[in-house]
């Protein structure tokens, strides 16, 4: 819906233009509310100071013309289009704010061939870097300053062969589609709540508040799987025999309560993820936007960069909250710290500060080989569906 109505406002405004040589801020404001698009003054300043070359604040119709002829795309849907469903990256954490489909995605099913490339590129990244992913959950429960990445990667070889590796993979890979579709659809129904009957899109903290609590929603309904992959990660050779096993095992443990430990720093992390996730996205894409007005459309490395620069800042942020989730998920033992708080407590008392960020390295290593696999796959698979998004 927004983009049929601001490409009338453009052709609107191009019309008006045609007749009157420029048209200025107030008329450009105006146009997109005879539209019901309200736009803020701060808003429309930035659009036409993208047009606008000679610093007069208003636009000439060649001004316009140029804008057309030099933008990202042949068409303007294709120019509104620039930025949305551009990548798609998977680092291991899916926890970010939702993505945003237009109602005409909806109609035609582009949505959820979204999703499934979406699901099959995180299925095959996360497989392809699971053994770092181990490694980064092992130093978050067992590590200390004598437990380097190579020892560990020795001891699992040792312990377990090659294939102990991929421990605690298969459970992570198939949580993803029941939590991307309850994320999904979660957003979709607090968008609309927030809008009502409003038209106009989500501004950047309402998407922010929106994706937050549809994370919340989502990991509450998948997180004993979550509290599973951790156990499976850690585990000796012969410790389960199977899911199954390890679930009747766990719950012996500690009841059903067992399979939430963790589950408040869990929830707590998800905003200064999700939040520095899109507010650094947003920062790198709009800065992009500004200097190259009249450049093509990105290279994909550059919205590989935005996208790796984005998800690495929110995990940086909000590392301290995954660790001490993980340390929660996997120690039942008596007498150890069985609150988010105590965990806190004992780490800064036995390592310090730095042992908050037990793992980081391996979680950092991952990300380079993650992004171009789940970007390369997602591509792939986007298609072969048929998905023209961008």
């Amino acid at each position: 819906m927004k983009k049929i109505c601001v490409c009338n406002s453009l052709i609107l405004t191009r019309t008006r233009m045609v007749s009157r040589c420029k048209i200025d801020l107030e008329e450009l404001i105006k146009a997109f509310e005879e539209l019901g698009i309200k736009m803020d003054y701060n808003e429309a300043k930035k659009l036409l100071q993208r047009m606008d070359k000679d610093g007069s604040l208003t636009i000439s119709f060649n001004e316009w013309r140029d804008f057309l002829l030099y933008a990202p795309s042949t068409d303007l849907l294709g120019l509104i289009e620039y930025w949305h469903h551009t990548n798609y990256m998977d680092i291991g954490e899916d926890i970010g704010v939702p993505e945003d489909f237009t109602t005409g995605e909806m109609v035609s099913g582009m949505w959820w061939r979204h999703l499934v490339s979406g699901g099959v590129a995180g299925g095959v990244s996360r497989t392809c870097t699971a053994p770092l992913d181990r490694i980064k959950v092992y130093l978050q429960v067992h590590g200390t300053r004598h437990c380097k990445i190579r020892s560990c990667f020795r001891y699992m070889l040792r312990e377990g062969g090659s294939i102990s590796l991929w421990r605690g993979n298969g459970i992570n890979v198939l949580k993803i589609g029941p939590e991307s579709a309850l994320k999904f659809m979660a957003y979709e129904q607090i968008k609309r709540t927030i809008k009502g009957d409003d038209v106009r899109e989500l501004g950047l903290y309402e998407r922010l508040m929106a994706g937050s609590l549809a994370g919340g929603i989502s990991q509450s309904a998948i997180y004993p799987l979550e509290v599973l992959k951790t156990r499976f990660a850690l585990r000796k050779t012969g410790e389960y025999s199977g899911l199954v096993d390890a679930t009747k095992k766990i719950y012996r443990q500690g009841g059903l309560k067992s399979f939430y430990r963790g589950y408040i720093p869990n929830l707590m992390g998800i905003i200064p993820y999700a939040g520095i996730d899109l507010a650094v996205y947003e920062t790198l894409k709009n800065r992009y936007l500004q200097t190259h007005d009249k450049n093509e459309q990105p290279p994909f490395w550059i919205l590989l960069l935005c996208g790796t620069a984005s998800s690495t800042a929110g995990q940086v942020c909000s590392y301290p909250l995954a660790l001490v989730r993980t340390r929660l998920q996997a120690d039942m033992s008596p007498g150890k710290p069985n609150t988010m708080v105590a965990v806190f407590k004992e780490i800064i008392k036995n390592e310090g500060i730095r042992g908050l960020y037990r793992g980081l390295t391996p979680n950092f290593l991952k990300v380079a080989p993650a992004v171009s696999i789940s970007y390369m796959v997602y591509e792939t698979v986007r298609d072969f569906l048929g998905v023209n998004m961008t």
